[in-house]
């Protein structure tokens, strides 16, 4: 089973992105290099094209985040999975140490330098999301570098140095100006724009209004739980998960 890619897209044919190979190998170049994603009994590769084969598949070639934000993709991350790979390997050709070309390692997943011997295994960027509650009420906000018109939780990357719990303090501060207190870690989630590990936590407000950076944020606000703007789905994303949970939190103090 296969995942293709061509030019950062996954050739999608109907509800179908995962392809038999037996099925498409004739449109495939005969120097095809496969990435393992899931070593499973059914193991799932990755496969960069140079060229677009959609049409002689009859299929046509989308966005990773329609494929995740789709049915296509309310299942599986796999396809999530398959191009954090893909960058990674894409991005590792040559060595940073001394400029050698890397070679596929075995056994593992790594890229390794034969000459000066250094190894780049993938990386994953922490980062922290959360939501953030007054009561009833929660702070949503839209960014302004992404106009899905979608209102979502804050988030950002660990810096050096910090704890997750930092990170939400810091980034909360900077972002929309207010102090929060009894910080928790609910739940994680990998998240392949580009390679990102989300670790989600709740805070309470304390005090402060909301002054905006601007360069972060377009718009944030406080909004009853029981009004909420359009924000990503539970099932999709953690930050919609979040505020699921503490929606049905609400509704069962309130029962």
């Amino acid at each position: 089973m296969v995942i293709l890619f061509y030019d950062y897209r996954v050739i999608v044919a109907g509800d179908r992105y995962i392809w038999k190979v037996n099925a498409i190998a004739r449109y495939l170049p005969d120097d095809s290099f496969f990435l393992l994603v899931e070593p499973s009994n059914q193991r799932v590769y990755a496969l960069d094209l140079n060229s677009d084969i959609s049409n002689s598949l009859s299929a046509e070639c989308l966005s990773l985040r329609s494929v995740m934000f789709s049915d296509i993709g309310a299942e599986s991350f796999i396809a999530g999975k398959a191009n954090q790979i893909l960058e990674w390997y894409r991005s590792h050709q040559y060595c940073g140490a001394c400029g050698g070309s890397n070679l596929p390692g075995e056994g593992q997943r790594v890229m390794h330098c034969p000459t000066c011997q250094t190894q780049y295994f993938p990386r994953i960027n922490p980062c922290a999301i959360v939501l953030i509650t007054r009561g009833r009420e929660v702070l949503l906000a839209r960014s302004s570098r992404f106009r899905s018109g979608f209102f979502s939780c804050l988030a950002g990357f660990i810096e050096i140095g910090e704890t997750a719990e930092c990170t939400v303090h810091r980034e909360i501060k900077e972002e929309v100006g207010i102090l929060v207190d009894n910080v928790r870690y609910i739940k994680s989630q990998s998240w392949p724009f580009p390679s990102q590990l989300m670790l989600g936590f709740h805070a309470d407000y304390v005090s402060g209004e909301i002054v905006l950076e601007p360069t972060e944020l377009e718009e944030a606000a406080w909004f009853d739980i029981a009004d909420l703007p359009s924000v990503p789905s539970a099932g999709i994303s953690v930050a919609g998960e979040l505020i699921q949970l503490y929606k049905e939190e609400i509704e069962r103090i309130k029962a």
